[in-house]
């Protein structure tokens, strides 16, 4: 979801999106999220401990949050050259590996 709801703002900061009327940019973020949505559903599914895969319904989600944060840093930091890593930034990504730790501690 990353790219769909940020990848915009890094077209519109290339001059390539500036014309574009909003519903333009909401379905060019549509059209982005399906591919994703494509991935993360059967992801789901298959890992599903109900449908015969490995993770509850909390692991799942703790991973997604954790691999969209992941992936929203490396955008950030990569393509928005304007953004920058700080101390707090580091002290969260701890809690999220945490995060990670306790939802799958038995």
């Amino acid at each position: 979801m990353t790219f769909a709801w940020y990848g915009h703002l890094k077209l519109q900061e290339m001059k390539i999106s500036n014309s574009w009327p909003l519903i333009g940019v909401i379905l060019f973020s549509w059209g982005i999220a399906l591919f994703e949505y494509c991935a993360q559903v059967p992801a789901n599914r298959i890992g599903f401990v109900g449908n015969g895969g490995p993770f509850s319904l909390m692991q799942l989600k703790v991973i997604q949050e954790v691999l969209s944060l992941t992936v929203f840093t490396l955008i950030v930091t990569l393509c928005f050259k304007g953004e920058a890593l700080h101390w707090n930034h580091f002290v969260a990504f701890g809690c999220l590996i945490m995060a990670v730790f306790f939802v799958f501690l038995k």
